[in-house]
């Protein structure tokens, strides 16, 4: 996530980072929704005192995107323009499903998806008809050959920099259109 945000920096789009309580303390196991959702609404309204004035998204890598998408179909979070997943993790690995995407037809913002795909926690023959039924608001961005840390086979051609290069880029252009 550091190389990100500086990557993000790179195109002009500042980052706020932090870390679920449960990340702190070095447990594995993540803490109850309701802990997570309070941790992001917590890091909105930090970045809102930081930044104020500025378009504000809010999003994650995996956990975290599910946890901000989940904060935000409960309650709008204060003046985020859109959303933003880095790997949306719509079920755990070997078991497809799309109950954890349920929620996303509650969230009243724009939503950008970055999803790789060789994901093995977002098969994208479920996501897709998923995001499709959320309507014009939802856009999906493929990261070819991306697993879910978007890291892409040697056979590609491509690096790790070209990959976060194209997932600036893509949020970049994709804020702009808010």
């Amino acid at each position: 996530m550091e190389a990100m945000a500086r990557q993000f920096a790179e195109v002009g789009i500042a980052t706020l980072r932090y870390n679920f309580p449960y990340m702190e303390k070095g447990h594995r196991s993540p803490n109850a929704p309701a802990i997570s959702q309070a941790t992001v609404r917590s890091a909105v309204k930090l970045a809102n005192d930081l930044a104020e004035g500025l378009p504000m998204l809010a999003g994650g890598k995996s956990y975290g995107g599910r946890m901000t998408s989940q904060a935000a179909a409960r309650k709008p979070l204060v003046a985020v323009k859109g959303l933003v997943f880095l790997g949306f993790p719509l079920h755990a690995p070997g078991k497809p499903g799309s109950e954890r995407g349920a929620h996303l037809h509650d969230v009243a913002v724009p939503t950008l998806f970055l999803q790789g795909t060789r994901d093995k926690l977002a098969d994208l023959i479920l996501l897709k008809p998923l995001l499709k039924k959320l309507g014009s608001t939802t856009t999906l961005h493929e990261i070819e050959g991306g697993d879910h840390s978007f890291k892409v086979l040697k056979s590609t051609g491509r690096s790790p920099e070209e990959i976060m290069i194209e997932i600036a880029t893509t949020v970049k252009n994709w804020s702009q259109s808010l």
